[in-house]
């Protein structure tokens, strides 16, 4: 698979990598660790050498980071992984608190190489910013923990232009993580741009719509409650039914191009720039390697457009409920 340079500080991945929130949080039960393992290392025989976890993803209990770092244990050193600090993992709802003390910052970094069973993390992103405390002290204790050699690179995810400068003016920043895809389009407009002027990769998260671009989704009634999708405003009625129109069109066109949905939706990612690394997630062992394969496609102008006519701006509903909606 060809690899792509994020930020200016070294850190070089495969041009798709593999987001692992889903094994273990927010679409229903968990992956099995065999099956989990199993798709974790189809994906790297596939080229995949980016893989990201979070405490979060875990409920606080490093579970999410134990299944990562077992699955990756015996090419450990050919790839890179990804964790996050940020959330404050007592309130309730769980994503609903965040915590970015920099004795916090400490403690997830011990508990997260622990977890993992790895004596460096890789990259390490602030998950949410919390605005109790200030980005400086924040970029401040990513910097001394990466003097230690705890950290290789510093990243973000969901934060505003403005505070990321104010981070990287402290501590190079080399990725930033926010929602990104066919359906979610507001980094746009300001985000994109800024991080492009500094120098700074960018990772989408949820770079398939939350599944809703695969082609394989039924209406949010349909899931069961510990499903986001059973709540996520664009599979309510009246948006799920324009979304699934979109992706019906845009499934014709991966058709003719020999291609399943799910591959165009990323390959129109890559085609963005080459500063961007989506992290699609599955628990399917075929599905990572049918999201490794779009990596291989190439877009045409003319696709390029049709993708663009049918959706213009992104699709239908908004991403999160407004009490869970980022303040970076």
């Amino acid at each position: 698979m060809q690899r792509r340079t994020l930020g200016t500080q070294g850190l070089e991945v495969s041009a798709v990598g593999f987001g692992t929130m889903g094994m273990t949080l927010a679409y229903g039960d968990g992956s099995s660790e065999a099956d989990a393992t199993a798709t974790i290392r189809a994906a790297y025989e596939a080229g995949v050498t980016f893989f990201d976890t979070a405490e979060l993803y875990g409920n606080g209990t490093g579970s999410n980071e134990q299944l990562v770092g077992k699955a990756i244990r015996p090419f450990r050193d050919e790839v890179v992984i990804a964790t996050k600090f940020g959330f404050d993992m007592a309130a309730e709802p769980l994503g609903s608190g965040v915590d970015s003390r920099p004795e916090r910052i400490r403690e997830v970094t011990e508990n997260s190489l622990r977890y993992l069973g790895v004596d460096v993390i890789d990259v390490m992103y602030q998950h949410r910013v919390d605005p109790d405390v200030p980005i400086e002290d924040v970029a401040g204790a990513v910097k001394d923990l990466i003097a230690e050699g705890k950290i290789r690179w510093f990243g973000m995810s969901e934060a505003a232009p403005d505070t990321v400068r104010r981070a990287h003016a402290v501590q190079p920043v080399s990725v930033l993580q926010t929602e990104y895809s066919l359906f979610e389009r507001q980094v746009e407009p300001e985000i994109l741009p800024a991080i492009r002027e500094l120098g700074i990769g960018f990772v989408p998260y949820s770079p398939l719509g939350r599944g809703f671009l695969t082609g394989a989704t039924r209406p949010a009634a349909e899931y069961p409650a510990n499903d986001m999708r059973s709540w996520d405003d664009r599979w309510q009625p009246g948006n799920y039914e324009r979304n699934l129109a979109a992706v019906t069109t845009l499934t014709a066109l991966a058709r003719s191009k020999d291609i399943t949905v799910g591959q165009l939706a990323l390959a129109w990612l890559l085609a963005q720039g080459d500063d961007i690394v989506p992290i699609p997630g599955t628990r399917s062992a075929s599905r990572a390697v049918e999201n490794a394969g779009a990596a291989n496609v190439t877009l045409t102008d003319a696709d390029l457009d049709t993708i663009r006519e049918t959706l213009p701006t992104g699709g239908f509903g908004s991403r999160y409920p407004e009490s869970f909606m980022p303040k970076g």
